[in-house]
């Protein structure tokens, strides 16, 4: 190959990585002093910047020729330092003026301890790291910049490799500007000859206080003296006034080595009119008498950063109670909200580049620091969890607490994050305090790459950007705001919002169909009536609680059909306006839950349960089962059956809607959910049961020939109902003493066909479905069978799966001596002498695997299906199974229906490791809960996890607590995983 070809094949290959004067790039490379490696190359090209990052190392190699081998040979200070050189053209200037700080980059520098960077810098600046009030030596102000440049090299080159998140970064930012004011002090103190009359403390504000600092910001400080023993006041406060004068200098004074940042006092009381230190007291009386509000939302952040500790301490429990106090004053939230507002009028006005503002700019940083603070200090006062100066510390309390919904504040902490780091990249460029996304594409085209964005990672940052700050801005004015009432409230013109403005209000909450939300919001407030005036006060409200949970049109739709059913009944105006926990309870369960939507609209008087926990406590199975019984004894005869069924599924509704409300509102676990679906079932087939019998003996003009009893079957049996699911049952009788069996299996299977039509009949209450298909001989066996029959069947015919069926059979309904009789019958056949056989063992395992091949529904991915998948219900209850099987007649314990119960009882007989039996234990409740989530958002039952509809998934996922919609997926494959692998050992035999 040819000069010329190869210069042309460099060129374009410099082009594909990245460079875009592949010309000027080639050139420099063939003049360098010392060749680059091929792989240092490559690394250029994965830069955010090569043409930047190209002359500042080759800079660097001019000055030491041995840098391209070391960085050959250590790919990780490779990395790090052509990111730095790729992202920041001055701290490439200042390695050029300091070569020998690239071995900042060398090695794995961890995260530095902040009293480390404190002794670091304070020794640069000839100063006793160990004094209580060290004294710098002279040339200390340039040795400071080049220590502290050091240092920042270090934590730009971890942070643009991503060893360090925007947390840890910003954090690290602020000890290291802590570090450098305390440097400061020591240089200053070398200027004041009388400093030592007075005890200094700087109190750290804004982003420095709240530890949140960026490469390069103003850092807001407040001074605070105290007299030295011995020394006169005002002495003592002129003083510390020079020291706090030059410290400031210090830090903010332009050398030949730059300046580190501006040190801004003007957050201090009377601001720039006031005194630049003052005493503790003097402190305390003007926050007491003169602030304002925005200062008490200042001091948030306030934190002792440098000079006297003690004293800092002392300031801050002085002016924090303030704080609260201040933020219960009537007027605290709307002066707020009034000075928000003024800025944002003024950025306006002074600012033509508005819309490029990354810190205060619409869905800019400042919007997500304003809403959490206001929330801070709304509910702060009674709440100490919410009292960190930090910005994501204090969202992450807020979501905790319940203040911000999970969803709001995962999108925010994302979004604040994203901005950050974005807004670090500006100011690493040229180290200058910068807020502005530029326009220009070759500096877009930088950041995209620096954030990772392929393709063309100009127009993708500037996509993400823009999406992240209509994020941002919906939910600040969600949040910060409130939502008002303005568009149809009975309110004076002049204060009416158009309905344009309404309609855009109620986008940015989260509506969808805005113009529908305005329609019902008409219906409910229109006119002079004391039900509209009661919904123009709740409404303002309820639209943010509604637009907190996930379908805000359904929850407001759901009201207005409860309301429109009850709204003239004078309890639930009361009620309304009385008790603000039902409205809200009312608001978060009709935006969050089809299910639970459903059946109070059926039903919407229930809405009085909702106004206290105890209301919503499961009532216990002999409670509910008084209640039922008493109903149907009422309605004993023939005509009045299906009244007295249609009663107690009235009742069942109702139950069923306090289990869910207690469930949705997180008041019971899933345990108990199912043994109180369970409770509540059983309950309603045994009254539908007696309802049945006495219709049966009116019709026969007689007493019933034989006794009859409902055995519990499947997941029933086990205690282990779902919302949306079946009771599995058999039908077991007696004859009577001198009755033919005949006569007996007639009467029977007349009850059992009565019952089902009775729970079968059309009503508005929730179906129950009974499904008998379990028995012997399943559908073509017959529905009832005599206790003998039964003796008779499983003595002879008996198969594994049979077998293991009765497992969770349990004589639950009827006469308690046909009941403990049919179980005799069945313990020997479920719970075998010697356990099951090595082949129904493999027979079980068979079918098993026939079932998880052949039984899943045709282009379901197998990995999502809650049951039948792998790791799902039916691994986890065949595992449960096998070993009752196995070992039941030999271990008391193992004989029972329960599922987790077989489990627990397992580990005790050292049959299953206790990690295994947890596994499968977290896996089947997990799922159990998927499924029940699932039911109460859609209204209807599904095994399969919800992936596609994001709305749907949403819900779900908040739901069942978890921040975002893809960590319930994650969380689920997870368990899943590790099931199936318990499954494949336990059950299969694998060995694995």
């Amino acid at each position: 190959m040819g000069v010329s070809e190869r210069r042309t094949s460099l060129a374009a290959r410099l082009a594909r990585l990245g460079f875009t004067d592949a010309s000027a790039a080639q050139a420099a490379l063939a003049a360098a002093p010392v060749p680059l490696d091929e792989s240092v190359i490559d690394a250029l090209g994965g830069t955010a910047d090569p043409d930047l990052a190209l002359p500042g190392l080759l800079r660097l190699v001019d000055a030491d020729p041995a840098l391209p081998r070391l960085l050959q040979a250590d790919p990780a200070f490779r990395a790090r330092l052509l990111a730095v050189l790729g992202v920041s053209a001055a701290l490439g200037d200042h390695l050029a003026r300091h070569p020998e700080q690239w071995n900042v980059l060398r090695g794995r520098p961890p995260a530095p301890d902040p009293s480390e960077l404190r002794a670091d810098l304070l020794t640069a600046v000839g100063a006793d790291p160990a004094a209580a009030a060290p004294v710098a030596a002279p040339g200390g102000v340039d040795a400071l910049r080049v220590a502290y440049r050091a240092r920042l090299l270090s934590l730009a080159g971890r942070d643009l490799c991503g060893e360090s998140d925007v947390g840890e970064v910003a954090a690290e930012l602020a000890a290291l500007a802590d570090a450098a004011l305390e440097a400061g002090l020591a240089i200053a103190r070398a200027e004041v000859p009388d400093h030592a009359l007075a005890r200094l403390s700087v109190i750290g504000m804004g982003k420095s206080g709240g530890r949140e600092l960026n490469y390069v910001s103003d850092v807001d400080v407040i001074f605070v003296a105290e007299p030295a023993e011995g020394a006169a006041e005002e002495a003592a406060l002129k003083a510390a006034g020079k020291v706090a004068g030059a410290m400031m200098r210090a830090c903010s004074a332009t050398t030949p080595e730059g300046s580190l940042w501006e040190v801004d006092a003007n957050l201090r009381p009377e601001g720039r009119s006031g005194p630049l230190v003052r005493t503790l007291a003097s402190h305390r009386a003007y926050y007491d008498r003169w602030a304002k509000t925005w200062e008490f939302q200042a001091q948030l952040k306030a934190r002792p950063v440098a000079g006297d500790p003690d004293l800092g301490r002392a300031y801050i429990e002085a002016i924090s109670p303030l704080v609260w106090k201040a933020a219960a004053g009537e007027d605290f939230v709307s002066d707020v909200q009034s000075m928000r507002r003024r800025v944002e009028e003024d950025l306006r006005e002074r600012h033509g580049e508005v819309e490029r503002q990354l810190k205060l700019g619409p869905g800019g940083l400042r919007d997500v620091e304003f809403a959490v603070q206001l929330l801070q200090l709304v509910h702060g006062k009674a709440d100490e969890q919410l009292h960190s100066a930090n910005t994501l510390e204090a969202l992450a309390a807020l979501s905790a607490g319940g203040y911000v919904g999970r969803e709001d504040a995962a999108d925010l902490a994302e979004a604040y994050r994203f901005l950050r780091r974005t807004e670090h990249l500006l100011q690493l460029h040229q180290l200058r305090r910068t807020h502005l996304v530029p326009a220009d594409t070759a500096d877009l085209r930088r950041l995209g790459r620096a954030l990772g964005f392929q393709g063309d990672p100009a127009q993708r940052f500037t996509e993400e950007w823009r999406k992240y700050a209509r994020g941002v801005r919906r939910i600040h004015e969600k949040l910060f705001y409130r939502p008002l009432l303005r568009a149809v409230a009975n309110l004076p013109d002049e204060a009416r919002l158009t309905p344009e403005a309404a309609r855009t209000r109620l986008l940015a909450l989260g509506y969808n169909d805005p113009a529908g939300a305005l329609r019902h919001i008409e219906a409910l407030t229109k006119g002079v009536s004391r039900r509209a005036a009661i919904q123009r006060t709740l409404l303002p409200v309820m639209l943010g609680w509604f637009a907190d949970a996930p379908d805000p049109d359904a929850g407001l739709l759901g009201f207005r059909r409860v309301s429109d059913a009850l709204g003239s009944t004078p309890w639930y105006l009361r009620l309304l306006r009385d008790d603000v926990t039902v409205a809200e309870r009312m608001a978060r369960l009709l935006a969050s839950s089809a299910y639970v939507t459903d059946l109070l609209l059926r039903a919407p008087d229930a809405v009085t349960i909702l106004g206290g926990d105890a209301e919503l406590v499961p009532r216990r199975g002999e409670e509910l089962r008084a209640e039922a019984m008493a109903v149907v004894s009422r309605h004993e005869d023939r005509e009045k059956a299906e009244h007295a069924v249609a009663a107690v599924r009235a009742i069942r509704r109702r139950e069923l809607f306090r289990v869910s409300v207690a469930d949705l509102l997180g008041l019971v676990d899933v345990r108990q959910v199912c043994e109180a679906l369970t409770d509540i079932t059983a309950v309603t087939i045994e009254a539908a049961l007696e309802a049945a019998v006495n219709k049966v003996e009116i019709e026969r003009r007689g007493p019933l020939p034989c006794e009859i009893a409902v055995v519990a079957m499947g997941r029933f049996g086990g205690r282990e109902l779902g919302y949306g699911s079946d009771a599995d049952v058999m039908f077991v009788y007696e004859a009577r003493e001198g009755v033919e069996d005949r006569e007996a299996h007639r009467a029977a299977h007349s009850v059992a066909e009565e019952l089902r039509r009775l729970l079968a009949l059309p009503a508005p209450e929730p179906p129950l479905g009974i499904d008998p298909n379990l028995r012997p001989e399943g559908k073509s066996g017959p529905l009832v069978r005599s206790l003998s029959s039964y003796a008779a069947y499983y003595g002879r015919w008996s198969s594994p799966w049979e077998s293991q069926a009765l497992l969770r059979a349990d004589p639950l309904i009827g006469p308690p001596r046909l009941r403990a009789a049919f179980a005799e019958v069945i313990n020997p056949i479920r719970w075998p002498e010697g356990g099951i056989s090595e082949r129904d063992v493999h027979e079980i395992r068979r079918l098993k695997a026939r079932m998880e091949a052949e039984r899943l529904p045709r282009g379901v991915d197998r990995r999502l299906h809650l049951k039948l998948g792998p790791g799902g219900l039916s691994d986890v209850e065949w595992v449960a199974q096998l070993l009752q099987l196995r070992y039941a007649a030999e271990v008391p314990g193992l004989r029972t229906t329960r599922t987790v119960a077989a489990l627990e009882s397992a580990v005790e007989y050292s049959l299953l490791d206790a990690h295994d039996a947890g596994v499968l234990g977290q896996a089947w409740e997990l799922a159990t809960r998927i499924r029940g989530a699932v039911m109460l958002v859609r209204g209807r039952a599904s095994d399969l996890l919800p992936t596609d509809h994001h709305r749907e998934r949403t819900a779900v996922s908040r739901l069942l607590g978890y921040p975002g919609t893809g960590d319930m997926l994650e969380d689920w494959r997870k368990h899943a995983r590790h099931a199936r692998e318990v499954t494949e050992r336990v059950f299969y035999g694998s060995g694995r």
